[in-house]
């Protein structure tokens, strides 16, 4: 039985520690795990959580108490993780566009290192030689995912090494005896098609025979979760059994063992989450009646930057007419969450929740217009406890230095 909180429940929490707010579900959270470790049975696999999705270090001890490892994108992030008690073998360093002092720290902290340009391959290669083995991560060439902003593998993307560029990489390893552990390729987020990964298992059996030490092969996150009602999402078990198949096939002709490693973040955090929000005011004119919520693109800006849909319900009133709402926040710019969306009859004063909010919700949060971040509150075995306050006055100004 697929696991969500009820309207109960949420209207409790808002109840408890106001609006807006951010709940998470622990068990949503374990239950998507476990159908990852269930499709990918058949296959030798590990999956890293990328935590830029949601990096709240309870979220982040939860899912390591899974036997999940952790993926991050700045060594900030890997710091968390450590913090929040994974083993440094189980966290997974790749990121772009970083200064080479940021790898030498993650090297120094032992965890997995991919890197991301022959610039900071050939430094990585001057300092340690064939001493720490290490991952490349490859940009393929391939247009994927449900947005130009999240698609990441294409010809213009800033993304890996470009595969074209293989030939730099074989003369730095010659040159510098840099032993390359695994293949990385991410083509991007949404990715529903399966064949997309079957494209980038196809590169990687052309490349093994470049590599002799390989350990991993990675194929990225940018599992689809479905958003609207009645959407499907990939399909785990198709994936898995294809993962398998083609895992066995290159083994048997190269004679050689291989992991395959994942980085689902959406994936495993974006169902567990709730957006609680509640209507301000209501404002009609002659196109639409506005429903101006307590929030903004300072605390879900995937709506505006993405053009991302969220599914939309009126807790306060599941069983009013149906209506046509326009529902903007509170912010002094266009912040729309929805345009003519139908919701049960709104008020002013009722909670308006804002579902599969879990991932790059709070995260990419500001304080815009000097408005307060909100409060996070996780629900794990029934019991819900707050695991962020709201912001205060004195954490606008707490970095700020008077010299006037």
């Amino acid at each position: 039985m697929s696991q969500y909180l009820s309207n109960e429940q949420l209207t409790q929490i808002a109840d408890t520690y106001g609006t807006p707010v951010y709940v998470y579900h622990a068990e949503k959270i374990t239950e998507q795990y476990n159908r990852l470790t269930t499709a990918f049975a058949n296959a030798d696999t590990r999956f890293f959580y990328a935590c830029k999705a949601l990096t709240n270090s309870n979220i982040l001890r939860h899912i390591r108490s899974l036997g999940c490892g952790v993926d991050c994108s700045s060594i900030n992030e890997v710091k968390l993780a450590l913090r929040a008690g994974f083993d440094p073998n189980n966290v997974l360093y790749t990121s772009n566009g970083i200064a080479f002092s940021e790898i030498a720290e993650a090297v120094e902290l032992g965890v997995n290192v991919n890197i991301d340009s022959l610039s900071n391959l050939e430094k990585f290669g001057r300092r340690y030689g064939s001493s720490y083995p290490v991952g490349i991560r490859l940009r393929p060439n391939i247009m994927a995912g449900g947005n130009l902003k999240i698609s990441t593998g294409h010809e213009k993307s800033k993304f890996g090494i470009p595969i074209e560029q293989l030939n730099g990489i074989l003369d730095l390893m010659a040159q510098y005896h840099i032993v390359i552990k695994g293949l990385h390729i991410h083509t991007g987020s949404e990715i529903k098609d399966v064949d997309v990964f079957m494209k980038v298992a196809d590169i990687f059996s052309e490349l093994v025979p470049h590599f002799k030490d390989l350990v991993f092969l990675d194929m990225g996150g940018g599992f689809k979760v479905p958003y609207r009602e009645g959407e499907s999402g990939t399909d785990m078990t198709l994936l898995g059994e294809k993962v398998a198949a083609a895992l066995q096939q290159l083994e048997a002709a190269t004679g050689r063992h291989f992991q395959a490693w994942f980085e689902p973040g959406k994936f495993l955090v974006s169902e567990s989450g709730y957006f609680i929000t509640q209507v301000n005011v209501l404002k009609e004119n002659a196109a639409t009646t506005f429903a101006g919520v307590n929030s903004g693109f300072n605390h879900l800006i995937r709506p505006m930057f993405y053009e991302a849909y969220h599914r939309i319900s009126n807790i306060s009133n599941p069983q009013g007419a149906l209506k046509h709402y326009t529902v903007t926040g509170n912010i002094c710019e266009t912040d729309t969450f929805a345009w003519d969306r139908e919701l049960n009859e709104v008020r002013e004063g009722d909670l308006l929740v804002f579902y599969n909010a879990g991932a790059y919700g709070f995260e990419m949060g500001s304080n815009y217009n000097a408005r307060f971040r909100p409060a996070q509150v996780l629900v794990k075995n029934g019991e819900a406890q707050l695991i962020r306050r709201r912001d205060d006055f004195e954490d606008l100004l707490r970095n700020e230095i008077d010299v006037i």
